[in-house]
């Protein structure tokens, strides 16, 4: 349905049984010179189905558009088809909220569509918003930018959220980012990270972080633009350091750590091309698992 149509004459024309025309006033917002009566016509308005008010909480309701005649456009945090659903913009107000289990929730950070995320309500005091894991090699993780940017995998099982969606989750809140680690013997470490933003794409969705804590060592560079096989805005001029290590980082020139390169199952005899964390395993061991997850600072 046309938006601006909610009107319609139905007459005798010369030549032919009836002819229709198209109005935009209705009888209730008309001027007057605008609907004038005029013989052998019907004048027929169609009702407006945003005058009954369908959105709910201060939603836009917009004529036309579906099969129901309108569409809602909600506010921040809210969503579903009249904007009936408030959603959390993160794992750690669903946490709040009283919802401690891990799992998949739905999370609305901005006033954007709302999406599905993991949430990891277990480990040092709940809260987090998982953006990343690795656990078993099923997926393949040596992909293209508009991979990494939408997002891919299973979020049961291993998968990247997406940059586009990190961006949003990293752009309104002061964030920690913790990075779980556990090798194939079952020892686990982690590094935490304060003051942690994703920028948009624009910016090539440069990583930002703070100070580091915790017991895996340092290997996340402070400041650097995303990189992928088919996007080289790393830092060696001379080679593309996803093609060469066969993954999507924030590499400089080239990496101290690999989180989303070949799972190589423990000790490997290439250079620096599996799940690497260089200050804790070093370039010839690929991890068994991997969760790079976010919380707000003041949780």
């Amino acid at each position: 349905m046309e938006p601006k149509c909610v009107s319609i004459n139905i007459g005798p024309v010369a030549g032919a049984s009836q002819k229709c025309e198209l109005n935009n006033p209705t009888e209730e917002n008309h001027t007057p010179f605008r609907l004038v009566n005029k013989p052998d016509y019907t004048f027929l308005a169609i009702k407006n189905p945003c005058s009954s008010r369908p959105c709910l909480n201060n939603g836009t309701c917009q004529a036309g558009f579906t099969n129901k005649g309108f569409r809602c456009i909600c506010r921040e945090r809210f969503t579903g088809e009249t904007c009936q659903v408030k959603v959390k913009r993160n794992c750690a107000e669903i946490y709040i909220s009283g919802e401690k289990t891990d799992g998949m929730y739905t999370v609305k950070p901005d006033n954007f569509p709302a999406f599905n995320v993991y949430c990891d309500q277990t480990i040092a005091g709940g809260g987090w918003t998982v953006f990343q894991k690795r656990l078993d090699g099923s997926v393949d993780f040596y992909r293209d930018w508009t991979d990494y940017k939408c997002g891919f995998g299973d979020l049961n099982g291993e998968f990247w959220l997406g940059l586009d969606k990190i961006h949003r989750l990293t752009s309104h809140d002061n964030n920690i980012l913790r990075v779980d680690l556990e090798d194939f013997e079952g020892n686990t470490v982690y590094a935490e990270y304060r003051t942690f933003r994703v920028k948009s794409e624009k910016d090539k969705f440069r990583l930002i972080r703070g100070s580091y804590s915790g017991n895996a060592s340092n290997s996340l560079p402070p400041s650097r633009p995303f990189t992928t096989k088919d996007q080289d805005n790393d830092h060696d001029r001379n080679r593309n350091c996803a093609i060469v290590f066969k993954g999507a980082w924030w590499y400089n020139a080239c990496h101290a750590s690999n989180l989303n390169g070949l799972y190589l199952r423990g000790k490997h005899s290439s250079y620096a091309d599996g799940v690497n964390w260089k200050s804790w395993k070093g370039y010839h061991y690929s991890l068994k698992r991997t969760e790079m997850k976010i919380r707000p600072v003041d949780f």
